[in-house]
């Protein structure tokens, strides 16, 4: 399987770098373009097999899945240059552009596309990654799913909730690092090192994800009962957190971000 990416910049590398540490894709079959030699020298020093280009049309000549990670508002002028066949399997990681747009800006209403929504903690193989399609059979669904599971965890939802879930993965984590980040002061104020109140910070939420991500049969209510005990500290801080809004402003940021 031949994969085309265009555009190396910070999601477009994480994907080829990601595909290219998988057991799924061959860094050989792996075509990279992008106007910028310097991205993609670095590239190609990471993976020496991997193809790199800066000429989009070239790239995705003999490539079963064109992926396209280049920013929104330039996917109509790069989709519009592309020589794409109808057998071929388009890619769009841009936010906000929809399979209707997809279909105008190609031409091309037979075929089969999907909507990819990874986060930027793609480069450590950790995303969560949101995939929609059209017009694919269960086997294009499948292995889209089996090929960003290798990069963290990858789920296949309905276009019509894309908004809603790019608000909690791609924008959410985010509020993840703004949390850590306050946590972080916290512990500077209390007397602890930034870089070791960060570690502790981070591992924290780390261990907190792996409760919930390794037990299908527990809630984050569940874990927090564990640790808030009666008369106990964590519960004052717990009730902190809600006399300040805390639940209220994560549900705010959310919305706002759809």
């Amino acid at each position: 399987m031949k994969v085309t990416i265009i555009g190396a910049g910070n999601m477009g590398g994480a994907i080829a770098r990601g595909l290219a540490k998988g057991t799924i894709v061959g860094a050989a079959d792996i075509t990279v373009s992008d106007p910028s030699e310097k991205m993609l020298q670095q590239l190609q020093k990471e993976f020496p097999e991997m193809v790199v280009t800066t000429d989009n049309r070239t790239a995705v000549g003999d490539a079963d899945f064109v992926i396209v990670a280049v920013k929104p508002w330039l996917m109509k002028p790069v989709l519009a240059e592309l020589p794409l066949q109808s057998q071929q399997v388009l890619v769009s990681v841009a936010a906000g552009v929809s399979f209707e747009q997809l279909v105008e800006y190609t031409a091309a209403p037979e075929m089969t596309m999907f909507r990819l929504v990874p986060n930027t903690a793609m480069s450590q193989l950790e995303s969560m990654t949101l995939i929609a399609s059209r017009q694919a059979t269960p086997e294009h669904e499948r292995l889209m799913v089996e090929i960003f599971n290798e990069m963290g965890l990858a789920m296949l939802v309905p276009e019509s909730q894309i908004a809603a879930t790019t608000a909690l993965t791609s924008c959410g984590i985010a509020y993840v690092l703004k949390y850590i980040q306050a946590a972080m002061q916290a512990g500077v104020e209390m007397g602890l090192y930034p870089k070791d109140a960060q570690r502790m910070v981070a591992q924290s939420v780390k261990g907190a994800a792996a409760l919930i991500l390794n037990n299908d049969n527990t809630h984050p209510s569940l874990e927090i009962d564990k640790v808030t005990t009666p008369g106990g500290i964590t519960i004052k801080g717990i009730n902190e957190l809600e006399h300040a809004g805390f639940t209220s402003a994560i549900i705010r940021a959310m919305k706002a971000s759809r």
